[in-house]
């Protein structure tokens, strides 16, 4: 089966290149069975090198992909920076052209920037931790522009019908921004809420003074057959979502 990406409908200029990988295609196999990407979900690491060079080669990336060791936090990795290792970040900015940028999902949210100019670019994994903690913020202060100039692309992620959570998940958000009440509804468990990941970051956008928000009609929960889901699946495999300058 051919790999198949996700590209990104936003009116971003014609020198940036982004996308989404699904998990259909490549070679791996079980719980992985498709395009895993992830090298740390107990895949074999040689048909996960196999998969990474057939997405490098299938989505004709200039350079080597930065894979980053994502923790939940706000470090953003310059992706023009070179590492022997996985650098600790869950974001990477470049502004310059031919660094990839990219991050690994299966739930968390990909949240992939560039500005109008076509200048920089920037990638963001952004599970509810990392959310909260500012990594989006942190993403947009990397890229060292005016926010309104920036355009922000929401990739697959768990949707706001499948994102159960605690009341302190709520309380958390909801202490620090009033509006992220309307990012919850009350679950059939009790003290359980519905999270709609997809609002909370375009609160935290807008907020941050970024109105061009693209994306964010994706369910990696409910669509099996396209994506990787550690809430449905427990052991399985990582997508990715990268951008770079031409």
């Amino acid at each position: 089966m051919p790999l198949s990406f996700i590209q990104p409908d936003w009116p971003a200029p014609a020198n940036v290149h982004a996308l989404s990988t699904t998990r259909l295609g490549g070679l791996s196999v079980g719980p992985f069975a498709g395009l895993n990407l992830g090298d740390h979900v107990g895949d074999d690491p040689v048909r996960v090198e196999e998969n990474r060079a057939l997405l490098q080669r299938e989505a004709a990336i200039p350079d080597t992909l930065p894979w980053l060791s994502q923790v939940h936090g706000i470090t953003v990795h310059p992706a023009a920076t070179p590492s022997v290792t996985a650098p600790e970040a869950d974001a990477a900015c470049a502004h310059a052209p031919g660094h990839p940028c990219v991050v690994m999902t299966a739930d968390c949210l990909p949240v992939l920037f560039c500005d109008r100019a076509g200048t920089v670019v920037a990638a963001a994994h952004a599970g509810w931790r990392g959310l909260h903690a500012g990594v989006l913020e942190a993403s947009i202060t990397a890229m060292g522009c005016d926010p309104a100039e920036v355009l922000a692309w929401l990739g697959p992620a768990i949707g706001p019908d499948a994102f159960e959570v605690g009341s302190e998940v709520r309380t958390a958000f909801i202490t620090e921004q009033a509006e992220a009440s309307e990012a919850f509804k009350p679950s059939t468990n009790a003290d359980k809420w519905l999270a709609d990941l997809y609002l909370l970051a375009r609160l935290r956008l807008r907020r941050a003074g970024v109105s061009a928000i693209y994306g964010g009609e994706f369910c990696t929960v409910s669509d099996a057959t396209r994506f990787y889901s550690y809430r449905r699946d427990g052991q399985t495999g990582r997508m990715a979502s990268l951008i770079w300058l031409e």
